[in-house]
């Protein structure tokens, strides 16, 4: 229940942002570990980083300035891979923050690297791998890429990334083949 707060709260602060970033930026948002948001253990829940993730990847959607643009065209966000790390658990009540950025995209997906850290250092980092789509299939990337208004040079994929992928492919390669 408590992550429609936040997404209420979300919205609200979409709707008063007024500030905007260049498409490559880290973009940060802060949040707080409820109670409700940890386990048994007494930390966040580990999926509860992945709903974190989501919103944070909204608000440097926002951020960007790509938000209302992909609302007024209708398309939205596809996440067709995620990869996570944990390193340090987040306590209850603890303070931390989710740093967003694009690093990168290929000729289909967009990368995206997300870190949860605090006061305590580095709680986990994760990269997320996604399209967007709309009612016809998948926005090509040169036509997100236009219409936030990109025009430099495309990053190069971090090697981290570029293990990924292949990783990704040969677990496709692997399992399609059986």
């Amino acid at each position: 229940m408590n992550l429609y707060f936040r997404l209420l709260l979300l919205f609200f602060k979409i709707k008063r942002n007024r500030v905007y970033q260049p498409l490559l930026d880290t973009v940060d948002i802060d949040y707080k570990a409820l109670p409700t948001d940890c386990d048994i253990n007494l930390h966040l829940t580990n999926s509860r980083y992945l709903a974190m993730m989501d919103l944070a990847r909204t608000w440097m959607t926002e951020r960007v300035g790509l938000l209302g643009p992909i609302l007024k065209k209708r398309w939205f966000p596809i996440v067709n891979a995620t990869a996570i790390t944990y390193i340090r658990d987040i306590k209850p009540m603890q303070r931390y923050t989710v740093s967003t950025r694009l690093v990168g995209w290929d000729h289909k997906y967009f990368y995206i690297e997300q870190k949860f850290h605090s006061d305590r250092g580095l709680h986990a980092i994760a990269y997320v791998r996604g399209v967007f789509k709309r009612k016809k299939g998948v926005v090509s990337v040169e036509e997100m890429l236009e219409v936030a208004g990109f025009d430099g040079v495309a990053p190069i994929l971090p090697p981290e990334i570029m293990h990924w992928k292949e990783m990704l492919e040969q677990k496709k390669v692997t399992n399609l083949s059986r």
